[in-house]
């Protein structure tokens, strides 16, 4: 037992050493970086994307090349709530205000609540949403899960393809090893078909992460209510609390996070943005017991 237990300490430390070499090879095959690429860019970044790609150098190269491309024409960082704002008023995509078990934020989506036709606004809308959700992770984690309430939806809002892929792409490609479950939740007859199509977009890592749970199958419950307190997991869930979409508070609250994000980014132009743009509607909807 006690050579087992060495011998295991032994290649921990031995993967340890051979991942943070990776790490320098990556860091010095991207080479120089200056504003917010060389902030994005951090040791857990460069982790990310190794981890992405299996802990090939090259490939993980070619994918953080290609987000500090996407990033530097995108500008994700800037993207301020009243730029969005319309995109949010019926709460298709809004942080939650508690975490799962392990500490992450919470992200929820109900794609039968869509509201607008324009794909690259809506894009901009999850875009926003995924850097707010990174902006509140607790000290140690950087992984969110998703809860996806499909409450709704109908064959006269299911998402079109292209939103389902550009949606893929932007978390698989951009935002890498950020997801750490997604939870789809009693999803109905409908959306089969649309996930036969959709599943192809994903890669393996990310396949593994979606989880679908139906109220009548146990095991699928059980690994949901694993991952979250009930009492925290609104009815849509499963779960006890009651959850209600505030826009106007969530969009208080939003506005607070884009001080946050301008102080952490150090961009004076969203600042003065979520200044002058302020809509009164920024935070996060709170559970009623």
């Amino acid at each position: 037992m006690f050579l087992w237990r060495n011998n295991t300490t032994h290649d921990q430390e031995n993967d340890s050493l051979q991942h943070e070499s990776k790490i320098n090879e990556l860091k010095a095959t991207i080479g120089p970086l200056s504003g917010h690429s060389l902030q994005f860019c951090t040791d857990a970044c460069f982790r990310r994307y190794l981890d992405a790609r299996n802990w090939n150098v090259d490939k993980a190269k070619k994918m953080l090349e290609e987000t500090i491309k996407w990033r530097s024409t995108y500008k994700p960082e800037e993207i301020c709530w009243n730029e969005v704002v319309v995109e949010g008023e019926t709460g298709k995509i809004y942080r939650a205000n508690f975490h799962d078990r392990q500490g992450r934020t919470v992200l929820i989506l109900r794609p039968g609540m869509q509201n607008t036709r324009s794909i690259d606004n809506q894009m901009r809308h999850l875009t926003y949403l995924i850097e707010n959700a990174i902006l509140n992770l607790p000290e140690g984690q950087e992984q969110m899960a998703w809860l996806i309430d499909f409450t709704g939806l109908s064959i006269s809002n299911t998402p079109p393809i292209k939103s389902a892929r550009d949606t893929v792409n932007i978390l698989q490609n951009h935002y890498p090893e950020r997801l750490a479950v997604a939870f789809l939740y009693n999803p109905p007859r409908i959306f089969e078909a649309f996930w036969k199509i959709v599943k192809y977009f994903l890669d393996a890592k990310t396949f593994q992460k979606v989880k679908f749970v139906y109220p009548k199958d146990n095991d699928s419950v059980e690994l949901m209510k694993s991952y979250f307190d009930d009492e925290n997991l609104p009815t849509e869930f499963g779960g006890r609390a009651i959850l209600k979409y505030d826009h106007e508070e969530f969009s208080r609250l939003m506005t607070e996070d884009d001080a946050k994000a301008t102080s952490f980014w150090g961009s004076d132009k969203k600042l003065q943005q979520a200044v002058n743009g302020h809509h009164g509607a920024d935070g996060a909807p709170s559970p009623v017991s």
